[in-house]
Parts: structure tokens; sequence; C-alpha cells
């Protein structure tokens, strides 16, 4: 069951890859950056692979992105599948309700809220649930919420991303855009053919591409290029307040 629309609730993304390392952490916060709209907030279910006082990813999008809200559900300290890493470590499994009113909550007094999984897409979070399921009961359909989709930009990248827009349709959830996470200066045969191909093979606009080493620029400069790795006809449309014009819908 999904979220419910409320004219005071903002948009919500979800923010997925197709496997881990593909720069979720960084496009999440390029796309708060990017967001032309007044309050965001970045939901970070479950964090593994850092101690109780170590920063996590969510420090990481706050250092860029600057004036956010960010809110962590659970950690765990072994860099492993939520799941297996919340059982090694003797911790409970991540509750997904507790997850879903974290979103809810946030979406109800942000513009944007950007929830980060955890890997993949089907990466466990808890005992079963996945990003998917989370996306399933926060995100409001035919409001312009979605799920955005993080991709490598080399071999391999078409096979993963098709895989991950058929999981995510096959959940009734709409795929807001794919962004590549990272793109060289120098970018091989594969990756320049891939740039032209994800949209072709998966039938998903790629939405950004953001360029290797983003993370590395100046905080001030990051925020300043961010909007500048979207298109900005997607930005326009899809990181943009809707509370003003959100009619409700008995």
């Amino acid at each position: 069951m999904n979220a419910q629309p409320s004219p005071a609730r903002g948009r919500v993304l979800a923010v997925t890859g197709t496997s881990t390392d593909v720069g979720k952490t960084v496009v999440t916060a390029a796309l708060a950056a990017a967001g032309r709209m007044d309050t965001v907030a970045i939901c970070k279910p479950v964090q593994t692979g850092v101690a109780p006082t170590e920063p996590g990813d969510l420090a990481e999008v706050v250092r860029l992105a600057g004036d956010v809200s960010a809110v962590e559900s659970y950690r765990y300290p072994e860099p492993l599948a939520p799941d297996t890493a919340a059982r090694r470590a003797g911790m409970p499994l991540a509750d997904p309700s507790v997850i879903v009113r974290a979103v809810d909550d946030l979406a109800a007094t942000h513009d944007l809220t950007l929830v980060e999984g955890a890997g993949g897409v089907l990466v466990r979070l808890g005992e079963s649930a996945t990003i998917l399921d989370i996306a399933a009961e926060t995100l409001v359909p035919d409001t312009g919420d979605g799920v955005v989709i993080v991709v490598a930009p080399g071999l391999g990248a078409l096979n993963h991303a098709e895989l991950t827009v058929n999981a995510v349709r096959a959940r009734g959830l709409r795929p807001a855009g794919l962004v590549i996470g990272w793109w060289p200066e120098e970018p091989d045969l594969a990756m320049r053919c891939n740039r032209s191909d994800l949209p072709r093979i998966t039938g998903v606009p790629v939405v950004g591409v953001l360029p290797a080493g983003a993370a590395s620029l100046d905080p001030a400069e990051f925020r300043r290029t961010a909007p500048t790795w979207f298109d900005p006809d997607w930005l326009a449309g899809s990181l943009t307040s809707r509370r003003a014009s959100f009619a409700h819908t008995p």
C-alpha cells in the first residue's frame, strides 16, 4: 500500500543502484544540492561498515550538499549486506515499519525527501524488506515520486541497469531516471556506447552524469556545479517543490 496524497506532503525519491560502489551517496548529495526547493531531507534506512561514532554516508551527503536534514534508522559495523551484518553483530534486524515512518515524517515536513538504499535494489535491509518495499509504502503514485537508479558507466552496465529497471517496474514503481554515478575524462568505447544504449535498452532516460572525482570538489563548488550534471528539463519536473500546487484527490 502506497502513502496517501496530501497537500502538505513533499516529493519523495528513492535512490538505488545497480550494485554497490556505483556512486549512490554522491548522486544523493548532488540531487539534494540541485533540488530547487527550500527544505531537503535525506533518509539512510540502513548504514553498514561503520562504527557507532564514525561518520557514514549521511555525513558525506551533508558535507557536500550543505543545509539538509539527515536521518539514519539503523547502523551495523561490518561492511556487509544489512541483514547479514545485523545477524553477525547480534543486533536487531531493521524494522521496515520504523523506516517507513521515518520517511513519511520527513516527507510531511520537507519539500524533497531522498531515500538512499544500500547496495543494489534487492539487497535485504531487514529480514526480507528491500528498498523497493520501502518505496512501495512511501512513494505516492502519479505525483512525480519515483526511483532514481544510479548506474556505473562501463562493461556490464546495460545488463545491470535493465535488471534493476525491470525489478522496479515489477513492483509497480516508476523509474524516475538513470544517473551515471561517475564519468571519466577519457571514457572507453564501452562507456561511450553505454551512454547511448542505456535509454534504448531500459526505456528510461539518462537524466544525469556525474564527473569522476565529484566528491573531491570543494563543497561550495560541488553545490554550485551540481545542477549542471542533470538534464535541466528533468530537474524542473522532478526536483521542484509540488507543495503549492499539489491538489488532494479523494
